[in-house]
């Protein structure tokens, strides 16, 4: 759990809050320290991080078992996941299963309907309780997870994988690879993630009358892989595919169809926009 910091007018914020002011700092300071290399190499790690370890790997795969794979695999993209910095396996499934659960209702980790777009957006990671490191009271919401000692372990240790990547790209790269391929690329992947949090519920359109606020967003559909197709998602959400119609560009849904006809995926659910949810088998 996030260590409180008290603030003089007796609000706390969490000492995360600390590491995310730095990683901003840094964020403004690469565009002062630019390389062709640092950039390609930022871009490819945000792909692996918000690509495969968010969208592939903690939404669809671990959060919404949306289709099957291998267990390294399964692995491999917690991993990717941790690269965001946003926490380990079991807080993101559990606190995104909350999410789902009671999705601008009171409970709702964060709904901008309740508490405003900057607490969706990011105020409920400076000021909330997010129990980032406890993994015995996520497990309450992620017990799939808690089965595999695995998970518990990297849910503590969330930290490590993209703290090693930090070292490693400043060692190989020096300063222009660390600012880009760490402090841009981890500031830029939050925003983009939490935006789905704040923007897809306040902002687009509603194809499905779902009984929260969420709503498609094409910018964000491409900005996120696929994941501002948000009321697509709340309307199906155990769906592999989330831009329902072919102008929707889903970049992860191409991805596992890329993955399935290679045999590393299986049993890949797809809504489609007459409501149906089937199950495909993989070639």
């Amino acid at each position: 759990m996030s260590t409180p910091i008290p603030l003089p007018n007796g609000r706390k914020i969490n000492s995360t809050t600390i590491v995310l002011i730095f990683l901003h700092i840094g964020a403004i300071a690469a565009f002062f320290n630019f390389t062709w290399p640092a950039f390609w190499v930022a871009l490819a790690l945000h792909w692996v991080a918000v690509g495969w370890g968010i969208s592939l790997g903690y939404h669809r795969l671990h959060t919404h078992q949306s289709y099957q794979c291998p267990l390294w695999m399964q692995y491999f993209l917690a991993v990717c996941g941790t690269l965001t910095l946003e926490g380990g396996p079991m807080f993101w499934v559990g606190t995104h299963r909350i999410h789902h659960t009671k999705s601008d209702q009171p409970g709702d980790p964060h709904s901008p309907r309740l508490q405003g777009g900057f607490w969706a957006h990011m105020g409920w990671i400076i000021f909330g309780e997010t129990h980032h490191s406890d993994s015995k009271f996520m497990a309450k919401y992620a017990p799939d997870l808690a089965k595999h000692k695995f998970y518990w372990w990297l849910n503590s240790y969330h930290w490590v994988p993209v703290t090693l990547t930090g070292v490693l790209l400043f060692a190989f790269g020096g300063w222009p690879m660390f600012l880009w391929g760490f402090c841009l690329r981890i500031t830029y992947g939050l925003h983009v993630t939490w935006l789905i949090n704040s923007a897809t519920h306040m902002f687009g359109r509603r194809r499905f009358d779902t009984e929260d606020d969420s709503r498609n967003s094409f910018i964000l559909g491409v900005l996120t892989f696929g994941e501002g197709w948000h009321n697509n998602h709340h309307a199906h959400q155990t769906s592999a595919r989330h831009g329902l119609a072919w102008w929707e560009f889903d970049i992860s849904w191409i991805t596992l169809k890329l993955l399935r006809a290679v045999g590393l995926v299986w049993g890949v659910r797809v809504a489609k926009l007459d409501s149906q949810l089937v199950e495909q088998k993989a070639a």
